[in-house]
């Protein structure tokens, strides 16, 4: 039976982007088929030249989406204030009962 993560209130403080990984990605990507667009395009295969570098402007488009990403920086995160959610079993007992302020 598959364990249940809960939150534990820490999330923000270790919490990791792919960003990071994308952007490597997609640099890696943009080489690989920049390079088959040129490549392609020596041997005289020009509809194979042609998908590498519709890729190729895919490829870019993500790269420069990551990188906007990645300038525009961290979004808001709860802070220690904010309490951690209940774990299921607490949410299904307080059923009926009605908080005070």
């Amino acid at each position: 039976m598959p364990t249940r993560l809960i939150r534990t209130g820490d999330e923000p403080l270790h919490a990791r982007s792919p960003l990071r990984m994308r952007l490597g990605l997609a640099t890696w990507g943009l080489l690989w088929t920049l390079g088959g667009a040129v490549a392609f395009a020596v041997v005289g295969r020009p509809g194979w030249a042609a998908a590498c570098g519709a890729l190729a402007v895919v490829t870019l488009i993500d790269l420069v989406l990551v990188i906007r990403h990645i300038r525009q920086g961290p979004h808001y995160q709860p802070g220690r204030d904010v309490p951690p959610y209940a774990p299921v079993a607490e949410r299904g007992r307080n059923r009926g009962r009605r908080r005070t302020p």
